[in-house]
């Protein structure tokens, strides 16, 4: 078993964290970096990349805040530079299901020279638990202008686990994983099941893409984040993700988590019980 450890970029994230957990607990050394951490890895500080991959064999890449934001692309085709020069065996990218743009850096990476897996994702399961939903979930309202358009969301410990597969069998390499869930459905009805399951009254409003924006603006959000989420709702979310794909199936051997499954996990967790 290698002593070397993997690099895991976004270590506190909804993915990394989960990666390096589960890379841990196979028994494998890990490097989980952010800009936390020391050594210190910062997306907009080149000159913390160096020393993040310095004595690392691979890596789990997630950057923040997503691929399609501009310079996304230049990023990950230096990073994936400076890896090759430091001597990485094996680079995953966590990508976005999609985004043309994330589809440039996963191209980027692919003419580093450095052995890739791709793994592109839309929108997660956890992100009504551990990220800008939640607050919707426990205040009892979720306004977004997502319409009828359905989203096969994806479970984050599903993409972990196909990361993690591809970071330690190398059969997975050079390999795309469009990864989803088993089946694609509303944030009303997505909404609608949490409710059920909390038994608390939680409903979804449709509103227009420039309340929306309005909002996050008033939230004073950072611009990055506002301009990513008015791409994603205002672009993506038009039906191009909503067939299913089979990413999960092809590099476990097993079927995705649905979302009834994550939303039973997470009312078992506690999540949604404290008081809005």
């Amino acid at each position: 078993m290698s002593t070397i450890p993997i690099l895991v970029v976004g270590g506190n994230g909804k993915t990394g964290r989960r990666v390096n957990s589960k890379l841990q607990a196979l028994g494998l050394p890990t490097r989980p970096v952010s800009r936390s951490t020391s050594p210190a890895f910062d997306w907009t500080k080149p000159e913390t990349w160096g020393p993040a991959l310095e004595g690392t064999h691979a890596a789990y890449v997630s950057f923040q805040p997503d691929l399609a934001v501009p310079g996304g692309v230049e990023a990950i085709a230096a990073f994936s530079a400076l890896a090759r020069e430091k001597g990485l065996d094996h680079i995953v990218l966590l990508s976005g299901r999609g985004e043309e743009q994330a589809q440039r850096a996963e191209q980027a990476l692919q003419d580093s020279g450095v052995s890739w897996t791709v793994v592109r994702a839309s929108w997660f399961n956890q992100n009504f638990s551990e990220s800008f939903l939640l607050d919707g979930v426990m205040s009892g309202e979720i306004a977004l202008p997502a319409g009828d358009v359905r989203e096969p969301f994806v479970d984050a410990d599903d993409i972990a686990d196909v990361a993690v597969a591809a970071l330690t069998e190398i059969g997975h390499r050079n390999r795309v994983y469009e990864v989803t869930g088993p089946r694609a459905i509303t944030f009303a009805q997505a909404v609608e099941e949490i409710a059920v399951a909390t038994g608390r009254p939680i409903r979804y409003t449709q509103i227009p893409l420039e309340t929306f924006v309005d909002g996050l603006r008033q939230a004073e959000l950072p611009d990055d984040l506002v301009g990513l989420l008015e791409e994603l709702f205002g672009t993506n979310l038009d039906g191009r993700n909503t067939p299913l794909a089979h990413g999960v199936e092809e590099a476990l051997a097993r079927p995705p988590r649905d979302f009834s499954d994550y939303v039973r996990k997470t009312v078992e967790q506690g999540i949604w019980s404290r008081k809005p």
